[in-house]
């Protein structure tokens, strides 16, 4: 028997697959498709989250058989975020997650699992949203340890918007169980590089053997220039804009023809895409939306016609940066300008904490494999066949390091170019 399902049939929590497979012993092979996206997939399944403006709103037309339970809930998450509330810190990782919470949060879920059966009626959308979320967060609590941070944001350092969260991660510990279940495992991506990223993070038995795959694809198919003499970081995006939608420009003329470009926020893309319309204005252009339908995603896709010429602008990870195909002359290159790292916020900072202190690599565990993994899979959109050409610009000055060049594919040779010989060629 065959099935193929998302990643959460068997790696969540409450996996029915691998609930049916432990019942029923089965001996299973599990596939993953795309595993460099296990990661942040499991990342989410082995978190939980609570917020507070929500939970006021359902506590308020909740019927009087849990009104206390709720009431003491109440009581636990003020307690909770006092402290940080009157020192007007917005966001703050704690120890540990407050046992008057949890103790609350249990109550409330046996009180209320007890009168499902009994009133079912009882229990609104909202209630039962709150149920759910709530018998979820118990869970993941009660699997807390060093893979995990418990945070408590307070936006506007406002308590009744508190939300309170059980980040995971380190996916590994609650992976590697899941994994030892199955009779074999095999992960597949194009991008599953450095190796030791993911066997530390998804928790990958030793004795698991790596197969590097030779590409099909040989240098002389993809042009790669990186522009070692433009900064894209948020300081300097300012003095960046014209500079980058004149590289296009200049590229676009050179061999006119359909192009993506990538960049880290919707902000930086739409003030490139508008110095472009206003430098360029005979180049056709169209641009990511924040949020996109199905079918405006399809008529986005649409636009890269064969033979057709324009230019594509898109938000890095995002819809369009992976698990599209367009091949031939439907798309003959792209323009990466960001190196793909999280965004630097408190967040993001605790997790590099938490991973330097597993894995002595920090930064890079937080910030720059998930980046240039991204990056890489941007790139991947331009060569689909053996009968494909393109190229790819990488408009950054670090993809001029080693450290950068090292987690690009092996295959490419990547020509270090400055500003000035693009308009010099």
């Amino acid at each position: 028997m065959k099935l193929g399902r998302d990643y959460n049939y068997y790696f969540d929590t409450s996996a029915m697959l691998f609930a049916l497979a432990e019942a029923n012993r089965w001996r299973v092979s599990v596939l993953v498709d795309e595993a460099h996206n296990l990661v942040d997939r499991a990342r989410g399944m082995y978190s939980a989250t609570l917020e507070r403006a929500p939970f006021d709103a359902m506590r308020r037309i909740a019927p009087p058989f849990i009104k206390r339970a709720l009431t003491r809930i109440a009581r636990a998450w003020s307690d909770a975020v006092r402290d940080q509330e009157a020192q007007g810190i917005e966001y703050a990782a704690h120890a540990d997650v407050p046992d008057a919470l949890l103790k609350a949060l249990s109550y409330a879920v046996g009180l209320m699992t007890e009168t499902l059966g009994e009133q079912p009626d009882a229990f609104t959308p909202e209630i039962l949203r709150f149920y759910f979320d709530a018998a979820h967060f118990m869970r993941i609590a009660e699997r807390f340890g060093s893979h995990s941070i418990f945070d408590i944001t307070l936006p506007n350092a406002r308590g009744r918007h508190a939300q309170l969260c059980l980040r995971n991660v380190i996916p590994a510990p609650h992976l590697a169980p899941r994994f030892a279940r199955a009779h074999s495992v095999a992960l597949f991506s194009a991008t599953l590089t450095p190796a030791h990223f993911y066997a530390d993070t998804l928790g990958l038995p030793q004795t698991s053997v790596r197969i590097d795959v030779e590409s099909p694809f040989v240098a002389e198919q993809l042009d790669v220039r990186a522009i070692a003499d433009v900064s894209t970081r948020y300081r300097d995006r300012a003095q960046s804009v014209e500079r980058i939608a004149d590289m296009i420009a200049a590229q676009y003329a050179r061999a006119p023809g359909n192009y993506l470009s990538f960049f880290s926020s919707f902000d930086y893309l739409a003030q490139v895409a508008d110095a472009l319309t206003s430098r360029h204005p005979s180049i056709p252009v169209w641009l990511q939306a924040r949020t996109m339908s199905e079918s405006e995603q399809h008529a986005f896709l649409a636009r890269f016609e064969p033979d057709g010429r324009g230019i594509g602008f898109a938000v890095l990870g995002g819809a369009f940066g992976e698990a599209i195909d367009l091949p031939g002359t439907r798309l003959v290159g792209a323009f990466v300008a960001t190196l793909g790292l999280p965004q630097f916020n408190p967040v993001n900072e605790q997790m590099k904490t938490r991973l330097h202190d597993a894995f002595g690599e920090g930064y890079a565990y937080a910030y720059l494999f998930p980046g240039l993994q991204k990056v890489v899979q941007a790139a991947g959109r331009v060569i689909r066949g053996p009968d494909d050409r393109g190229v790819v610009y990488l408009i950054d000055d670090r993809y001029t390091r080693g450290e950068v060049r090292r987690l690009l594919p092996a295959w490419w040779r990547v020509k270090v170019l400055r500003e000035r010989d693009l308009f010099s060629a």
